[in-house]
């Protein structure tokens, strides 16, 4: 018999990309566990439950503690880490399938990313390889880190899986702008927490990044979306630091 497999989200207003993501969930996992910060307004809660998702609430504190409380609330044998705007694709969705019923099966999987931006799928600037262990057994996983960048501590062995999860981070140019303010603010955090101080050379980044993604790394090549993402990357990437430098002068803890 192929083992359970339990799909872990958080989530806060995520009523537009939710749908989508249960969806690609569907014929593949018997559990659905998501836990909402308690910042949740809108209709996640509702589309969730109506979904027969297993729903927790809980206060936000970060990002690691909410994934481990979805994984702590999980109960079949195998754990798929996903977000509302990720999407299984059909030819991943097989290759899990094999997986959870194969004997031979790795302790945790890496699965590769296609990354979806106005339109198109980014293979260039550096985004055609992007790939993270979200496949794993419940038993040999938990989630380790905390402001911003959460990750798995996998114990055991970890293979790689052919087929590829569909990433949709923002909707438009509005989407990204509107989560660019939270990221970069936590992005700031985490690095003056780790000691990290902003430097005047770090306003190079901006000029900097944006010709290594757009001509060193091809994103030209995926047409304006590449052009776009890469212009918008490098800006965020400037503008932590910048965030940075003002949590100095303020002397913010953090």
């Amino acid at each position: 018999m192929p083992s359970s497999l339990s799909a872990i989200l958080i989530a806060t207003d995520e009523e537009l990309d939710l749908p989508g993501c249960l969806e690609s969930l569907q014929g593949l996992a018997e559990e659905v566990v998501i836990v909402l910060s308690e910042e949740t307004k809108d209709r996640t809660e509702a589309i969730a439950r109506a979904a027969g998702a297993k729903v927790i609430r809980r206060p936000f504190t970060d990002y690691a503690s909410q994934r481990q409380a979805s994984l702590d609330a999980a109960t079949k044998d195998w754990c798929l880490w996903i977000d509302p705007d990720e999407r299984v694709a059909p030819a991943l969705k097989d290759d899990i399938l094999s997986a959870l019923g194969s004997s031979a099966a790795a302790d945790a999987y890496d699965i590769p990313f296609a990354v979806s931006f106005l339109g198109r799928t980014l293979r260039w600037g550096g985004m055609g390889s992007e790939s993270h262990v979200r496949l794993f057994r419940r038993e040999a996983g938990r989630f380790v880190g905390g402001v911003l960048h959460e990750g798995l501590d996998i114990r055991g062995r970890t293979g790689r899986l052919a087929g590829r999860m569909t990433h949709l981070p923002y909707r438009d140019l509005s989407d990204y702008l509107g989560k660019l303010d939270r990221y970069t603010t936590l992005a700031a955090r985490k690095r003056r927490l780790r000691g990290r101080r902003f430097h005047l050379w770090h306003h190079l980044i901006l000029p900097w990044e944006f010709f290594a993604r757009a001509v060193l790394k091809l994103g030209v090549l995926d047409g304006a979306p590449g052009l776009v993402w890469a212009g918008l990357a490098a800006f965020h990437s400037w503008l932590k630091y910048v965030k940075l430098g003002q949590l100095e002068e303020e002397d913010v803890p953090c």
